[in-house]
């Protein structure tokens, strides 16, 4: 599997495309937005784009899925059905944020539970339930790549935000100690802003939940 890291709208979120390097089939994780960015970077990527996979449903990481489904047209996995509400209010969080395009409600063709596997290509990835900076929130894992595209549920140095509507700080520390420290340190992980780390790294420095934390 190859990954392309591509950063859109203002705020900077990872947007990821994973490709399967035998099928030339690929995945969105998190199309925020600039749509047009994706698209070309896909098509230098020589990758057909099958499906949209997402993490949460906040503006900056959901707000160009409903434009990107309906111009490829392919379907949306995720988030977990916790974060409807969020869906239900892409809209006004695009003005909220004085983003450029305002984003559109969407229905996922299939919402996402823990435990869960979403495919593309010959790739499968597991799906973990990470409430916390979301109620909805989920991580995808390959564990072959050894490889987490986590959102907004750890950072390097940091943790996501728990300030926002239904966000709990607790939840999301027992999310991080529960569901991704047992995946291993060797674990490299994209976040949905900001550098590329490992779970080992964050375990050793992390201020909020590295072990000395």
């Amino acid at each position: 599997m190859k990954v392309t890291i591509v950063p859109v709208t203002p705020l900077q979120q990872n947007c990821s495309i994973l490709c399967c390097e035998e099928t030339h089939r690929a995945a969105v994780v998190d199309p925020g937005g600039e749509i047009g960015l994706i698209i070309e970077e896909a098509n230098k990527m020589g990758v057909e784009i099958e499906k949209i996979f997402i993490t949460h449903a906040h503006i900056d990481h959901a707000g160009g899925a409903a434009a990107l489904a309906e111009k490829l047209n392919i379907p949306i996995e995720g988030p977990h059905k916790d974060d409807q509400f969020w869906i239900d209010g892409l809209p006004e969080q695009s003005v909220a944020y004085g983003l450029p395009e305002k984003a559109r409600v969407f229905t996922p063709a299939r919402w996402l539970e823990d435990g869960d596997t979403v495919t593309f290509g010959n790739v499968e990835l597991n799906v973990l339930h990470c409430p916390g900076h979301t109620p909805g929130h989920v991580v995808f894992y390959q564990p072959e790549e050894k490889l987490a595209l986590v959102g907004d549920v750890l950072f390097k140095g940091s943790i996501g935000r728990t300030d926002f509507p239904r966000g709990d700080y607790a939840t999301l520390i027992e999310s991080i100690h529960s569901q991704l420290w047992p995946l291993g340190d060797e674990v490299q992980f994209i976040s949905g802003h900001g550098p590329v780390s490992t779970f080992g790294e964050e375990r050793r420095s992390n201020p909020f939940v590295g072990d000395t934390a």
